[in-house]
């Protein structure tokens, strides 16, 4: 991994487009100078439909899906509807892409989820054909189209070529090489900058088996937010948010965000946090999780702080944030929104 220090740092919002609040939040979030706005999709709302409805808020903002679920639209679809979004946004759509897990997309989708890295570089493949204009043609182990023996035919996408960066978010050391191959930029989580070599290994390696660099890629990472002085209670409260992160996103024998949190030194505590949760035992679980996984993984307590931490990351090569701004209300995580970006500033300022 090649250390980062001179790029500059920039700062995207997360962003919950279910009620007014939400597009209220995201265009003063534009007009504060944030880089982009980041929408979620799980089993509730999709991530792109309210980029359609935000395209028509904002004017300068990124608009980034954060992430659409590899498996659960064609790679066609997809293009299509990253197409839409770039015409619709002026060129300001990011696709974000993720393979979610077996629960979400076998007991919500009804899609084996087989081969997930094999299906992310397949859809990506095809995702590019039809942006560039290409007449539709491919011969993969999940897809092959037009389907053999079939009454299909290669076909060119009836809109002109687009550019869309696509960005993987990947944990595991397969995807993570298949990201530097063949993706525009990476969506890193539970990411500590200090071993975020874990990650960004692979993925340099990957972009140099393809005859690229990490260069060629944005790299990356979601953090929470929270400014305030009780640290201690602050950095608690969000290391209890991870039992579930721990304990429930994944089975027992397959959880992506344990592993990663494994790989950077905390396996001991994340299996034991693991097991209890499964045992029943949530205060425990919470209770297990360290502080110290909350605090080096997200931008929390005194602006000094986190001054501290944005130097970190700065430093292991990331040039984005992408920020879930923690506040009782709109006015008052437009408030922390304003004080980070103030920080922000001030450290890409230093040498």
């Amino acid at each position: 991994m090649t250390p980062g220090g001179g790029q500059t740092l920039r700062i995207g919002v997360s962003v919950d487009l279910s009620t007014p609040a939400g597009a209220d939040f995201a265009q003063e979030a534009e007009r504060l100078g944030a880089h982009s706005a980041w929408t979620a999709e799980t089993w509730g709302y999709d991530a792109l439909t309210p980029l359609a409805y935000l395209a028509a808020q904002t004017t300068t903002m990124r608009l980034g899906s954060g992430v659409a679920q590899v498996g659960t639209r064609t790679p066609a679809m997809l293009a299509m509807s990253a197409m839409s979004l770039q015409a619709l946004s002026g060129g300001r759509f990011i696709l974000g892409l993720g393979v979610s897990g077996p629960q979400v997309m076998e007991g919500w989708h009804g899609v084996r989820f087989s081969s997930p890295v094999a299906r992310t570089r397949e859809t990506i493949d095809i995702i590019k054909m039809i942006t560039r204009g290409d007449r539709l043609v491919y011969d993969g182990s999940t897809y092959t189209l037009p389907l053999p023996d079939g009454a299909g035919r290669p076909i060119r996408s009836a809109a002109p070529p687009v550019d869309v960066p696509v960005w993987v978010a990947a944990l595991g050391p397969r995807n993570l090489h298949m990201t530097g191959e063949v993706a525009d930029g990476w969506m890193g989580q539970t990411v500590i900058p200090e071993t975020a070599s874990t990650f960004i290994d692979h993925i340099s390696s990957g972009a140099a088996a393809a005859g690229r660099s990490l260069a060629d890629l944005t790299l990356s990472a979601m953090v929470s937010v929270e400014i305030g002085h009780d640290v201690e209670a602050v950095a608690k409260r969000h290391a209890r948010g991870y039992a579930f992160t721990i304990g429930a996103m994944g089975s027992a024998d397959q959880n992506f965000y344990k592993d990663a949190f494994g790989r950077q030194g905390f396996e001991d505590a994340v299996d034991e946090v693991q097991a209890l949760w499964r045992a029943g035992k949530r205060e425990e679980a919470g209770d297990r999780v360290p502080v110290e996984l909350a605090v080096r993984t997200n931008l929390l307590g005194t602006e000094p702080l986190i001054a501290e931490r944005l130097r970190a990351y700065r430093a292991a090569g990331f040039t984005l944030l992408r920020a879930a701004i923690v506040g009782a209300g709109t006015t008052e995580r437009l408030d922390a929104l304003a004080a980070l970006l103030d920080v922000v500033g001030r450290v890409n300022r230093e040498t």
